[in-house]
């Protein structure tokens, strides 16, 4: 009997493997930043270092682009790349963009190629001049709006929903009277999730959609104002915090200051926050809507030992997403917190992964155990979520032959049983190990001695009440998802 579970174990993993690769993270989608200094002071310096700051956004390209706004009309520097900020970045890209007003962008692609030419900001150049565009989130109706430009007449030069949004925007500058409107009027247009920095010659314009999937926040620094996705990248250059964009806010950034408009902003109740902003995706020193990424974590781990308490020794986290859950579940348990791994930070995203063959070595390139830590300990784990399941078994494995006596895996979120269309790359149905398993089911296949998952009545509690996104969790949406799965590439 033993060996025959062991059997279906081991081929449901590789039912798994065959459909993933190693890592089993859902990816951020995007990071932008965005300046305009009243000083007139070259900004290109700023916007690398509040890159930076959003790293963790998308590690795939990045991007500046800046203009000057006495200089003439339609002059824009830019430059863009794949790979880190401090890889393209190099040699004197930074110091030849001069101007004091610019946007920036950090790109994990969940639809577009990961290619040079869908790395942002984009640069238009039309009959009203020039406008500078970086996107965070992802448009369900994005085929939609570009066949209908298509037919107009329109060639793309890229495959991702940004260059869509651009056209739009600038289609409708041709018949509006500002920037600010032609924006609104592209926004009453698309349906999905979009924080969005515009750079025309003269403004710096802020919007984020209706439900407010994605963060976007106000800072100033003497007299420079900026827009960007996270707070940690305000206090990275030493700005100070204004305020956040509201969902279905359109924000103006003009020589007279901050103008506002509102009108496409829904009820309070019918905004949809990305709950995994607050459990994985920001960093944990940013601020979303009011509310402490960090406090959220705690609270997850708390509410983790409410629910789900298990006698053990040791709290650990896998690092580095789930390390403030399992102090907010030592915190609450009075069981001890510890350091169980160790993780190699110089390890990029395209080191070189093992063969199927060998893939445990490539979890263990990144993490390693300490086994006097962990040693004939009963272990509680806690992670951020598992999609695939892949990564969670190996860790479990790693654990055990350090010498753990058990090991009890606890996540800070429910568990993925939908896909995202919103931004966060949660694949399809098939791929997601809770699909159509019980937790039972899970624990046996990641090997752990008891797992246990954040209840989803729990969300609303880790955000002070915030109205949140819980489609992948749930399949109840804020808004009709496509028919038609089109992430990943408009090509297909």
């Amino acid at each position: 009997m033993a060996a025959a579970a062991g059997r279906k174990v081991n081929s449901l993993m590789n039912n798994i493997y065959e459909q993933t690769e190693v890592t089993d993270k859902i990816k951020e989608e995007c990071g932008v930043f965005g300046i305009y200094d009243m000083d007139r002071n070259d900004v290109a310096s700023s916007i690398y270092y509040g890159l930076l700051a959003l790293q963790h956004r998308g590690q795939e390209s990045c991007g500046i682009a800046v203009s000057d706004t006495l200089g003439p009309k339609g002059k824009v520097s830019s430059y863009k790349g794949m790979g880190l900020v401090n890889e393209v970045f190099v040699g004197d890209e930074l110091a030849k963009l001069k101007g004091d007003i610019g946007v920036g962008h950090v790109r994990y692609s969940t639809a577009g190629a990961s290619t040079r030419e869908n790395a942002q900001p984009l640069v238009l150049n039309y009959i009203k001049g020039t406008l500078g565009l970086a996107h965070n989130g992802n448009l369900i109706n994005a085929l939609e709006l570009r066949k209908e430009l298509e037919y107009d007449g329109a060639i793309f030069q890229t495959t991702i929903d940004t260059e869509v949004i651009a056209y739009h925007i600038a289609r409708e500058r041709v018949k509006s009277k500002t920037v600010e409107e032609a924006v609104g009027r592209a926004m009453r247009k698309m349906k999905g999730a979009y924080s969005l920095i515009v750079m025309s010659p003269r403004k710096l314009i802020g919007a984020r959609d209706p439900y407010g999937f994605k963060p976007l926040v106000i800072g100033k620094r003497d007299n420079a104002y900026i827009i960007t996705s996270e707070t940690c990248a305000l206090d990275t250059i030493g700005a100070e915090y204004v305020r956040d964009v509201r969902p279905g806010e359109i924000v103006s950034i003009t020589k007279e200051g901050i103008q506002s408009d509102t009108s496409l902003c829904l009820p309070q109740e019918q905004e949809a926050r990305c709950i995994f902003e607050y459990i994985y995706f920001a960093r944990p020193d940013s601020h979303i809507d009011g509310v402490s990424v960090y406090a959220s974590r705690i609270q997850a781990g708390r509410f983790l030992a409410q629910d789900s308490p298990v006698d053990a020794d040791l709290v650990v986290g896998v690092p580095e997403s789930g390390n403030a859950a399992a102090m907010g579940y030592a915190l609450e348990s009075g069981i001890p917190y510890g350091t169980a791994f160790v993780k190699n930070s110089y390890v990029g995203r395209t080191f070189i992964k093992p063969k199927q063959s060998s893939r445990e070595s490539s979890v263990q390139v990144k993490l390693n155990v300490l086994k006097e830590a962990v040693a004939g300990k009963r272990v509680i784990m806690i992670d951020d979520s598992i999609v695939r399941g892949t990564t969670s078994d190996r860790i479990v494995s790693m654990l055990k032959d350090a010498g753990a006596k058990e090991v009890h895996m606890r996540v800070s979120s429910p568990p993925f049983l939908w896909p995202c269309y919103f931004g966060t790359d949660v694949p399809a149905r098939e791929q997601l190990i809770a699909y159509n398993r019980s937790i039972e089911d899970i624990r046996q296949i990641i090997g752990a001695d008891t797992l246990g998952y954040l209840r989803v009545e729990r969300l609303e509690e880790l955000v002070k009440g915030l109205p949140i996104c819980k489609g992948c969790f749930t399949g109840k949406y804020p808004m009709e998802p496509p028919t038609e799965d089109i992430r990943g590439d408009y090509d297909k």
